[in-house]
């Protein structure tokens, strides 16, 4: 019963990769200069159905999938109420998607991936956001209910540690999406209703960041959930401390979301006091990502060890480099290390200078979203599809999932790597293909585009393997029985304090960094806000 739900959204994260892989391929080709777009088709409209579709309904529905999975298989279960809970969850999540695509595809809401006023869509694109939004919350609501249910079982003992990263990632979801949601709901449904005439353009900014920035950590945390407690096992290992882990994903929920501002750095209206609070705030997550760093690594240091590995890296060659459930999420975590460093750099207030609405943000976006992300939830869906399908990873599925990997790495290569080298040379992001006039600065961007295309094709070959894989996972592949696999902690007397899972402990402390890092902020962008703009759609129907 539970696989069927977890299946579901599978199905449509697939999909989601499909489409919308295809919309970036077709991004990367005009961009180069060589090649232009059928039969109407603009390219803000590509660009929008590209970012939200892999941005927001590939990542959402893929990673409630798992957690689904995950909490099922820890706990020992959904209650019927669960599952009705999550099917309903789901169901409300593919209406809103569908609302919000079609308005996309009728060219009613090119308004890029952050749907930035005074942009402005048709108001059942806003709404079918809405409805993702509600829906996710209801879809994880579903896990907590389990989660809640197993710790009224079990007094006095701590929960299995995937089941406790599930409800964080999804309380961390629910906290960032009230930003997202309030500006949904209140600004931009009303003004593109025409209620009202204008929008304070600051103030839904500032929304939106107190949600995009934890969005990613929202997407990155079931990597963590991967790297932590399922790739130990995978290699024979065990966690390195499972309190360590634990306190990672507190720290995350912690600090990932009262830190917008950094986004926000050239945006005027923001007294820089605030700005750069928030900045220390960022710096603070980096924390967390280091423990995580620390801990996988001596979890392989380990267990080579123990196969009677010597020297300062004998560990890394005795790693179960043939196994596809190990080498697509590692090359995904070794991708991690120059994304974390370029992300240092955007939220560091001098050099985001530097870099600011450039194309070296969107390649910084691939390195950690598209790579160490995505290749970590295929390594994930590699094993968890057949489990849930009851197939098995046959040698030839495992061997091409080896190929897909190293095969979206080299693309991303070149496509990030360039996009970083155009971004430092002030290549624009959000833009399509343009000489502007001649100029001498715009031809030197020219190359490094059309290295992006050669890495998008590249791409585009990776996102072909990989739902090659998944249909036969799911539907082709030899009936058999598919380990699920959950690791245990080294040293098995340890048991992480119980403060751990006191949650009005840290949703409190959560609430007051929000308050704190916002209310005052908040209060001078109102009191201080110049005249509303009203709406534009730049690329919409003309």
């Amino acid at each position: 019963m539970d696989a069927k739900l977890s299946m579901a959204h599978f199905f449509v994260a697939f999909s989601a990769l499909a489409l919308g892989g295809l919309m970036g391929l077709l991004q990367t080709l005009v961009r180069s200069g060589k090649w232009e777009l059928p039969w109407g088709i603009d390219y803000y409209q590509i660009l929008t159905v590209h970012g939200v579709l892999m941005g927001l309904v590939l990542t959402t529905f893929f990673i409630m999938g798992f957690q689904y999975a995950a909490v099922s298989r820890t706990t020992g279960g959904h209650s019927n109420a669960a599952r009705r809970t999550g099917w309903v969850g789901f169901w409300v999540m593919l209406v809103g998607t569908l609302m919000a695509a079609t308005m996309v595809l009728l060219k009613e809401a090119s308004v890029l991936y952050t749907f930035y006023a005074p942009l402005k869509a048709h108001w059942i694109f806003y709404l079918g956001l809405t409805f993702v939004v509600v829906g996710s919350w209801v879809d994880g609501s579903a896990q907590i209910m389990t989660y809640a249910r197993w710790r009224k079982n079990n007094p006095g003992k701590p929960s299995p540690l995937l089941s406790f990263m599930a409800v964080i990632n999804t309380v961390l979801w629910i906290v960032a999406t009230l930003g997202v949601a309030a500006t949904v709901l209140f600004q931009l449904l009303p003004w593109s209703l025409g209620l009202v005439d204008t929008v304070d353009v600051l103030v839904s900014r500032t929304l939106f960041w107190y949600f995009g920035h934890p969005l990613v950590y929202f997407w990155l945390l079931p990597a963590y959930m991967c790297w932590y407690a399922i790739i130990p096992k995978v290699i024979g290992g065990k966690i390195f401390s499972d309190s360590l882990a634990r306190l990672s994903f507190i720290l995350f929920l912690l600090f990932s979301i009262p830190v917008g501002f950094h986004h926000q750095l050239t945006e005027p209206g923001i007294d820089p006091a605030w700005k750069f609070l928030q900045v220390i705030l960022t710096f603070m997550v980096i924390i967390p990502s280091l423990m995580t760093a620390f801990s996988l690594f001596a979890t392989f240091e380990r267990y080579g060890r123990s196969k009677g590995a010597t020297g300062l890296f004998g560990w890394f060659k005795v790693l179960p480099w043939n196994d596809a459930r190990f080498t697509v999420p590692f090359i995904g975590m070794a991708s991690f290390i120059p994304a974390g460093a370029g992300g240092i750099i955007n939220a560091s207030n001098q050099m985001d200078q530097v870099v600011h609405n450039t194309i070296w943000v969107t390649g910084h976006f691939h390195l950690t979203a598209a790579t160490s992300v995505v290749l970590t939830f295929f390594g994930i869906s590699y094993w968890l599809v057949p489990h849930l399908t009851g197939r098995k990873l046959t040698k030839a599925m495992n061997k091409l999932g080896i190929i897909q990997a190293w095969v979206w790495f080299i693309g991303m290569v070149f496509m990030s790597g360039a996009m970083h080298i155009q971004g430092l040379l002030g290549g624009p992001r959000r833009s399509a293909f343009s000489t502007y006039g001649g100029s001498k600065q715009a031809a030197e961007w020219i190359p490094y585009q059309i290295a992006q295309a050669v890495g998008g094709t590249i791409l585009f070959l990776g996102i072909i393997l990989v739902i090659i894989i998944f249909v036969n996972l799911a539907f082709f592949a030899p009936k058999g029985e598919q380990e699920f696999p959950v690791a245990e902690a080294e040293n098995s007397e340890e048991q992480a304090p119980m403060v751990f899972e006191n949650w009005k402990l840290w949703l409190g402390i959560t609430a007051a960094l929000i308050l704190f890092a916002y209310t005052i902020p908040f209060i001078d962008i109102i009191q201080n806000a110049p005249l509303g703009s009203k709406g534009f759609q730049t690329w919409g129907k003309w």
